[in-house]
């Protein structure tokens, strides 16, 4: 996953058997040509698995760990475990028929995180928005799609809000512009609901609501949305997303992602607290 680059991107799990490959190589004094040759493929197939741009084959993954001086069987036998365990489809294959590349990324790195950050300044997270709010604004912004397809592709947001419900969530913290939570988006009531579920989800202990008000002005991260993803794994670092109107780019690269986090540490110090959230959402209700 390197950073910068728009397109798919790897699960977390991936990413890090990755990383050992590449760790196991260096251990063993070989080049990716030296590796390449135990494939008989070329150095950039060996760069591609050790940056998680291609899926693991076992078969290949079992020669490389013999030529890096793997011989405990056990220990072959863990790591090519969690090879087929990384190439399982996650749950979100079911709706591969609407789900782009690069979002079964996102969704692949949502599921895995510990700590989700983000900063939304146009729409309610996906995470946290309702099946009217949904369905709306994916018709907004998808007008020629058949009904059948925003049907789908609102099951899946609402699915993926299952992660809130697992025994150890993981900490959302979302930073949303005034604009959000102002913009009308279909009949009153849509915008009502939506801004109930976010005071109702505004008390749970692992999400962090922060509205950043007009009054704040000018702030680090105007240029769009972008999500930054923590992970359990201790080899796996922050990744962040930015997205656009096609897709998404990632980044994992620490000075790209120090920017990112660094922005919205600046945000949540200059946006209104979070025990304030509650009032705020209460009082923009009762304008609607």
């Amino acid at each position: 996953m390197a950073g910068g680059q728009g397109g798919g991107a790897a699960t977390a799990l991936r990413v890090v058997l990755g990383r050992r490959l590449q760790d196991l190589r260096e251990a063993a004094g070989l080049s990716f040509e030296e590796a390449g040759r135990a494939l008989d493929v070329t150095h950039a197939t060996i760069r591609r698995m050790e940056k998680a741009q291609v899926g693991l084959k076992v078969p290949y993954v079992e020669k490389l760990l013999r030529s890096y001086g793997l011989a405990d069987q056990a220990e072959i036998d863990a790591f090519l475990a969690l090879v087929r365990e990384a190439n399982r489809p996650g749950w979100w294959h079911r709706y591969r028929d609407v789900l782009p590349e690069w979002f079964s990324a996102f969704v692949s790195l949502e599921a895995e995180a510990d700590q989700i950050r983000a900063y939304e300044p146009h729409y309610v997270p996906g995470l946290l928005q309702t099946e009217a709010y949904a369905t709306t604004v994916l018709r907004a912004g998808m007008p020629y799609a058949p009904a059948e397809e925003i049907e789908r592709l609102v099951s899946l947001r609402l699915d993926r809000q299952e992660l809130l419900n697992r025994p150890h969530p993981p900490l959302l913290w979302i930073v949303m512009d005034e604009t959000v939570l102002r913009r009308p988006v279909g009949h009153p009531n849509v915008l009502r609901g939506q801004l109930t579920r976010l005071i109702e989800a505004s008390a749970l202990p692992y999400v962090r609501l922060q509205v950043m008000p007009f009054a704040a002005g000018p702030h680090p991260a105007m240029y769009g949305p972008f999500h930054l993803f923590r992970f359990p794994i201790p080899e796996l670092s922050d990744i962040a997303c930015a997205e656009n109107l096609v897709g998404a780019a990632y980044f994992d690269q620490r000075d790209d992602v120090s920017t990112f986090r660094e922005a919205l540490d600046r945000m949540c110090a200059q946006a209104a607290p979070v025990h304030r959230t509650e009032a705020i959402l209460s009082g923009i209700r009762k304008e609607i």
